[in-house]
C-alpha cells in the first residue's frame, strides 16, 4: 500500500464532510487597536546569547517556614485543600525558605524572558484579552495566524492549527480521525475491515488514550497497544491486522520515564506498512534538535512524521496546544475535532507570548546546548545513563518516593514525588527535570542530595536493564 493511501481517505472524508455542510472555515478577523501596528518582524525580538539573571527566576522558588516544616512532617499529606492553614508568612522574607525547582516543564526557561512579557504586554495594551469566542466563530486573529506559521516552519509541515491545550490537541486529532470511518460508509455501520486500526504505544499519555477512547464511541476505531517501545511487538500487531487504514500514535518523549520513541524504526515500520504516523511532541518541541524541531529533527526523520500534536505550556512557557500536518488535514480536524470546534481559542497576548517565545526558543540556540550540558554533569556525578531532560529515579514504592522528596526538600530542592494515578503502585519515582536555567553548581548540589537519598548503583543498574531492552 503506498503512503499516498491516507491523503486519498482524508480527500474523500473531506469531500464527505463538504456534501453534508459540515465542513468549517476559519475567518480570520482584525482586532481594532488603540495604536497602529506595523507587521511584527522577527528582529523586533530581542535574544541574548547567555544565561541572564531573570532567567534564575524559573527555577528558585519560595515558601514559608511554616510550611516548609509542615511538609517535612508529612502533615501536608493528609491535610485536605480546604484545611490548609492560611499561611500568614508570606510577607515576611525572613521566614520565608527558598528552593531549587528540579520538577518543572519550563525546559528553557523561558517565563522570565523579558522579549516575551513584552510582546505579552503590548498585545494586552492593544487589544485587552480579547477576542472571546472560538475560532471558528470569532476568535481566529492575525496573531493566531502568525502563531501558526511559525509552528509549521519550525516543524516543517504546511500547516498548523492552534488549541487550548496539548490534551485538547490530542483529542481534537483522534476524535477527528475515527470519523473518518463512518464518514466514508456512507451512514452505515462501518465493516471491521472498513474501520481505523489505530496502534497505541502502552505508555502514550493519557489525552491519547482519552482521544482514541472517544474516538471508539462512534463504532469507527478499533485499538491495538503494543509494548512499550518495542517494535518487534508492533510489526507483528501491523502485519497481522487486515484493516487498511493504519494508525500509530506515539509519544516522543515518554514525560514519566524520559525515554525517546524509537523514532528510526518507526519510520522503517511507515515505509513498509504504509500506516499514518502521529507523535506527540509535547516535551521536545522547542528542545530537541539544532532549531529545537523536537524529536524528529533530532533523529532526521522528519519526512516520516505525518502529524505532530504538542503542548504550548511547557518549553514555551505560556499555554495552549498545536497540530502540525498538511492544509487538508488541518481543514478537516477543524471540521470534526470536537476538542477544538468548542473551545474559546486562546487570548490575544497569550498568543503573542507564544510567537515571541518561538522565536526567541529558536534563536537562543544556547539554551539547548544549556540543557545538554547538564545532562552530562548529571550523568557524570550520578553514573545514572540518561537520555534526556527527564530524569526518573524509580524507587518503587510509594513511602520510599515520599521520603526522598521529604529529604530532597530539606536539602533546598523541590522535587516531587511522582505517584498513582500518575504511575502504577510498583513504580512511585522522583521525576527530575534539567533546565537551561540550572547551572553545574546546582547540578552538584543536586546530585549530592541524591546521594544522600537514593542508591545510585541501584538505580543505574535498573535503567541500563531498561535500555538494554529499547
Amino acid at each position: 500500500m503506498e503512503q499516498s493511501s491516507w491523503d486519498f481517505w482524508v480527500e474523500e472524508a473531506l469531500l464527505k464532510v463538504e456534501s453534508l455542510k459540515l465542513l468549517r472555515p476559519i475567518r480570520p478577523i482584525q482586532l481594532s487597536k488603540k495604536q497602529a501596528t506595523e507587521k511584527r518582524d522577527d528582529e523586533e525580538y530581542e535574544v541574548f546569547n547567555e544565561l541572564q539573571p531573570w532567567d534564575r527566576s524559573t527555577v528558585e522558588v519560595s515558601i514559608s517556614e511554616s510550611f516548609f516544616q509542615q511538609w517535612l512532617r508529612g502533615d501536608n499529606e493528609v491535610l485536605r485543600r480546604d484545611d490548609l492553614p492560611v499561611d500568614k508568612d508570606n510577607a515576611n522574607q525572613q521566614k520565608l525558605k527558598k528552593l531549587v525547582l528540579f520538577c518543572g516543564n519550563d525546559f528553557l526557561g523561558l517565563s522570565s524572558h523579558p522579549t516575551i512579557a513584552k510582546a505579552t504586554a503590548k498585545a494586552a495594551t492593544e487589544h485587552g484579552m480579547g477576542p472571546r469566542g472560538s475560532a471558528l466563530i470569532c476568535g481566529y486573529t492575525n496573531y493566531h495566524r502568525s502563531l501558526e506559521s511559525s509552528l509549521a516552519d519550525l516543524l516543517k509541515k504546511e500547516d498548523c492549527l492552534l488549541c487550548p491545550t496539548g490534551y485538547a490537541a490530542n483529542t481534537a486529532l483522534m476524535v477527528a480521525i475515527g470519523s473518518i470511518a463512518p464518514l466514508l460508509a456512507a451512514g452505515k455501520k462501518p465493516s471491521k475491515e472498513e474501520k481505523i486500526a489505530i496502534f497505541s504505544d502502552a505508555l502514550n499519555h493519557l489525552s491519547i488514550i482519552e482521544g482514541i477512547y472517544l474516538a471508539g464511541r462512534r463504532g469507527g476505531v478499533e485499538l491495538f497497544v503494543y509494548r512499550h517501545c518495542d517494535m518487534s511487538h508492533l510489526n507483528e500487531l501491523l502485519t497481522s491486522c487486515k484493516m487498511k487504514k493504519k494508525v500509530v500514535v506515539t509519544d516522543s518523549l515518554f514525560s514519566m520515564d524520559g525515554d525517546f520513541a524509537p523514532m528510526l524504526e518507526l519510520a522503517e515500520l511507515r515505509k513498509k506498512h504504509g500506516f499514518l504516523l502521529v507523535i506527540d511532541d509535547a516535551h521536545a518541541t522547542f528542545v530537541c534538535g539544532e532549531n529545537g524541531g523536537g524529536v524528529a529533527e533530532k533523529f532526521n526523520c522528519e519526512t516520516d512524521v505525518d502529524i505532530y500534536t504538542g503542548s504550548l505550556s511547557k518549553a514555551a512557557a505560556t499555554l495552549g496546544g498545536f497540530i502540525a500536518c498538511s492544509k487538508k488535514w488541518k481543514q478537516f480536524i477543524q471540521s470534526r475535532g470536537r476538542a477544538f470546534i468548542f473551545s474559546t481559542t486562546a487570548p490575544v497576548p497569550f498568543t503573542s507570548a507564544l510567537h515571541a517565545a518561538v522565536i526567541v526558543a529558536r534563536k537562543e540556540t544556547w539554551r539547548r546546548k544549556a540543557i545538554q550540558e547538564r545532562m552530562r554533569e548529571f550523568h557524570a556525578l550520578t553514573g545514572i545513563p540518561i537520555t534526556s531532560h527527564i530524569i526518573s529515579i524509580v524507587v518503587r514504592t510509594e513511602e520510599k518516593a515520599v521520603q526522598a522528596s521529604r529529604y530532597m526538600v530539606k536539602s533546598g530542592f523541590y522535587v516531587t514525588p511522582i505517584r498513582p494515578p500518575g504511575v502504577s503502585p510498583d513504580s512511585c519515582r522522583l521525576r527530575v527535570t534539567l533546565t537551561a536555567a540550572h547551572t553545574t553548581y546546582d547540578i552538584k548540589r543536586l546530585a549530592a542530595a541524591l546521594s544522600n537519598c537514593i542508591n545510585f548503583q541501584d538505580i543505574s543498574s535498573r535503567h541500563s536493564n531498561l535500555l538494554a531492552k529499547l
